[in-house]
């Protein structure tokens, strides 16, 4: 282990925003300090939503010079995480063809169907492990079958990939990432070819496979000219789908515990040394994401703040079109929670949590939940088919959906915990969910167990966690990386409260409202989110 302090920049890009983070280390100190924040802002173009990736591209080397301006200290290396599943297509002189589609557009409703005349849901299951959503990679391929684009097509890199070939001019794939394209085996932890082959997927489109800790390329000159970074500065493969990255931040001390990385998705279950591919395990709807170090990211997606983030939409557009100054008391599911349309968060959680607990609840895997806009009254509509009572102001709407992911975690874990045979003793909730206190302490009396809240930059942090490790800053496995954590960053303790029943009841009312959802709609090969 080095003796002196490194410092490391840690792209994180979310689905709502990216920022670039620089973290210290030295022996038992861990540090981090923003560099830069920047938004990200899918844009529709003639009917399909894409990312903004140049825009995105930009906020990096703004981030980069950033960082290179904020020390006189140089960067030891820069590591990328990103969300999953998603892609660009180059040209064969490296030039993208087209803005990558984002994950939400309905391009892919009819994929899953498709992909199942090839090959059954139970048959994929078993050969990839992994949960079915109707954007996963796979679908979004065999959804782009037959266009100009993916006819053209040289090279396929997911997005962090693409990033760090615009940073380096070095294309890979990172494998973390690269498991939840539905075309990976967990158990080879390499392509699963007779899938591909079954699907009519290229596979030679992506390149070699990367490991975290893997030497990724040097910044192109270019990139250091712009940037003012010195020469020469490696690119460091991390955990780049940002949950591997951020279950890697899990200051976990015992293994016995369960984790919940939050943000825009709620992602819960257990790290795994095996995947778990067993029929009860697809029907629950569970995902073998690979991890760093070897391990499985057993876990099941769920809809997450998400829910929370569009209500807020609706009701600051609501708001601003009707020029209403009502506070988060207004009345009707799109009331407005501010003076001039602008929502003020810390007032409506307060409100929240004196609203009437588990008054109503809602699937929080309900696909009717994964298209953005009207989301108060896509839930209105699902407590009026459920026969529960419609919130009818925000506050009792942003109760509803906060009880609902507390429910739907504690579903996560308890299922994970039952397929996978393991005991949980403790939760770790990370990521940005960690400021919503009212979400962890309705999560602590769901589970019936201790939550422990924090490192809200999970992400980031073991994105750097694994860079200092791969440059010798830093030494040892998950464990000794999690000592650091633990000792280093600020964490919050949760402890169960209140009548746990309570929450048996909503649990089962709920279980009774999604087996009734099952058999009057889509079967469960279908079905997007558990």
């Amino acid at each position: 282990m080095s003796t002196k302090e490194h410092r490391f920049a840690a792209v994180d890009l979310g689905a709502s925003s990216g920022r670039v983070i620089v973290g210290e280390v030295a022996p038992e100190r861990l540090t981090l300090h923003e560099a830069h924040r920047f938004p990200n802002q899918p844009t529709r173009v003639l009917g399909t939503l894409h990312w903004n990736i140049m825009s995105l591209y930009q906020g990096v080397l703004n981030g980069l010079k950033a960082a290179a301006n904020r020390t006189p200290h140089p960067l030891t290396s820069i590591g990328i995480d990103t969300w999953a599943v998603d892609y660009g297509l180059l040209a064969a002189d490296g030039t993208l063809l087209a803005n990558p589609v984002h994950y939400r557009d309905p391009r892919t409703t009819n994929a899953p169907e498709k992909v199942a005349k090839a090959l059954s849901p139970q048959a994929l299951y078993a050969a990839t492990g992994i949960q079915h959503l109707p954007f996963n990679t796979v679908y979004q391929l065999v959804s782009a079958q037959g266009t100009p684009a993916l006819a053209a097509a040289h090279r396929l890199l997911l997005i962090p990939d693409l990033i760090s070939y615009w940073l380096t001019g070095e294309p890979g794939t990172e494998l973390t990432n690269a498991s939840t394209t539905q075309l990976i085996d967990p158990r080879t932890r390499d392509w699963a070819t007779p899938v591909a082959q079954a699907l009519g997927i290229d596979l030679t489109l992506f390149p070699p496979l990367r490991h975290p800790g893997d030497a990724a390329g040097t910044l192109r000159q270019e990139v250091l000219t712009e940037t003012g970074l010195t020469t020469p500065l490696p690119v460091t493969a991390v955990g780049s789908h940002d949950t591997a990255s951020a279950v890697v931040g899990v200051p976990a001390t015992t293994p016995d515990f369960a984790y919940i990385a939050t943000g825009t998705w709620s992602l819960a279950g257990l790290e795994l040394d095996a995947p778990v591919l067993t029929e009860a395990s697809r029907a629950a709807n569970f995902t073998n994401e690979l991890g760093v170090d070897g391990t499985v990211r057993y876990l099941r997606n769920i809809m997450g703040l998400w829910m929370l983030q569009e209500c807020v939409r609706a009701w600051e557009t609501e708001g601003a079109r009707t020029g209403s100054t009502g506070s988060t008391g207004g009345t009707g599911s799109t009331g407005s929670t501010g003076s001039t349309g602008s929502t003020n968060l810390t007032a409506l959680l307060q409100a929240a949590a004196q609203a009437t607990p588990l008054r109503s609840v809602v699937d929080a895997g309900d696909p009717a939940f994964i298209a953005p806009h009207h989301m108060p009254d896509r839930i209105a509509d699902a407590c009026r088919r459920t026969g529960q009572p419609v919130p009818r102001t925000p506050a009792e709407t942003t109760r509803c959906v906060l009880d609902s992911l507390a429910l739907a975690h504690r579903r996560a874990i308890d299922d994970a915990a039952r397929l996978s045979g393991r005991t949980v003793r403790t939760v770790h909730i990370v990521g940005g969910g960690v400021h919503n206190t009212l979400l962890c302490q309705l999560t602590a009396d769901a589970c019936g167990l201790p939550v422990i809240a924090g490192p809200a930059e999970a992400a980031a942090l073991g994105n750097v966690l694994v860079q200092a490790r791969a440059a010798g800053a830093i030494t040892g496995g998950l464990p000794e990386l999690r000592s650091l954590l633990h000792s280093t960053q600020p964490l919050r303790q949760y402890e169960p409260t209140g009548d746990h029943s309570a929450w048996d009841r909503a649990a089962a009312r709920l279980g009774a409202a999604q087996v009734t959802r099952a058999a009057t709609g889509p079967g469960d090969e279908e079905e997007p989110c558990a």
